[in-house]
């Protein structure tokens, strides 16, 4: 074999040693999106979290051209979901659709929990909502003040719903019992549906529920809205006062849901999914729904929404200290 045959089948082997990484790298650097993206939910099919995310993810779809499926992984308020998005690369193609709960609450409520503040880029909001102070609508109560004094008369006789310990149902009342230097009792259930049954049926006396929750109810006359925890009133609830025009100062509260992706995530990507997330969200469409919802929508620059998840998770920390609140 000739000299020059044998160095041409060198530089054909090189070459084809070569083409793997060749191919490797001109994927790695294929511009974002490139193919699905995943929305995970932290929440059964139907719920509250999970109808915005499929809104979104069918807009996302038609902006960015590529697939985006909706993944739901209920359970352990939120842990489950968050511990999936951590097991994903962190490339972009894997977001969360977190809330108040796993990303505010969460790290106060739990002994041991396995992710941190810092496992997490915070993209922008999605939809916030206050809880509306609610009773049966057969209750003798009509106010604010009303619910207060008979608090007072009959301490640690009354009894409030939530839809599960260290839920913002739950931590919404404790901070009330706090604020007005009262006591009820605590009955947790699985879920918010079940909470709010549990006061149309009579078994509970009153309960801070979400909007989107009890609206319904409040329209069909079933449940009675004492105040709602927003800073203003309502356009959903025109006439139903504010805590702070009820009596109670210091207690506005807002629920929240909001992206997160991996912190590991490149910046590009992190940014362009952000700007793209906030288009979706000013979308007439997407803002009529979410209002119909009894919702605020969002679509906060990346790091306002930040501030946002810095700030609730302070200010829950206080509340779960001072009612005792502990979750294994």
């Amino acid at each position: 074999m000739s000299i020059n045959t044998r160095i041409a089948r060198l530089a054909t082997f090189a070459l084809l040693a070569a083409a793997p990484v060749l191919t490797g790298a001109a994927h790695a650097q294929a511009p974002w999106p490139a193919r699905t993206i995943t929305i995970i939910v932290p929440g059964a099919p139907g719920g509250t979290t999970d109808i915005p995310a499929r809104l979104i993810a069918q807009k996302l779809n038609r902006l960015l051209g590529q697939p985006v499926v909706v993944d739901n992984k209920p359970g352990s308020g939120g842990i489950l979901g968050v511990q999936a998005l951590l097991r994903t690369p962190a490339d972009g193609y894997t977001l969360l659709l977190g809330n108040t709960g796993s990303h505010a609450i969460n790290y106060s409520v739990y002994k041991q929990l396995p992710y941190k503040p810092q496992d997490f880029a915070a993209l922008t909001d999605v939809i916030s909502f206050p809880n509306v102070l609610v009773v049966n609508a057969q209750s003798p109560i009509k106010s604010v003040a009303e619910l207060v004094a008979e608090l007072k008369k009959k301490p640690g006789e009354l009894s409030f719903a939530s839809a599960g310990i260290g839920q913002t149902t739950h931590l919404t009342s404790e901070l009330f019992t706090l604020r007005t230097a009262t006591k009820a009792i605590h009955v947790p259930y699985r879920g918010a549906t079940p909470a709010t049954t549990s006061l149309l049926s009579g078994e509970t006396s009153f309960m801070f529920d979400n909007l989107v929750q009890s609206l319904a109810q409040i329209r069909a006359g079933k449940l009675r809205a004492l105040a709602v925890t927003s800073a203003q009133r309502l356009p959903s609830l025109p006439d139903v006062p504010t805590m702070a025009e009820a009596g109670v100062s210091d207690f506005v509260v807002t629920g929240w849901l909001g992206f997160f992706i991996a912190a590991d995530t490149p910046r590009p990507v992190a940014a362009k999914l952000t700007d793209s997330l906030r288009q979706v969200l000013k979308d007439p469409e997407v803002v009529a729904r979410f209002e119909d919802l009894g919702g605020i929508p969002g679509g906060q620059p990346q790091a306002a929404f930040a501030e946002l998840v810095e700030r609730d998770r302070a200010r829950w920390a206080e509340t779960i200290k001072a009612s005792n609140v502990q979750l294994d």
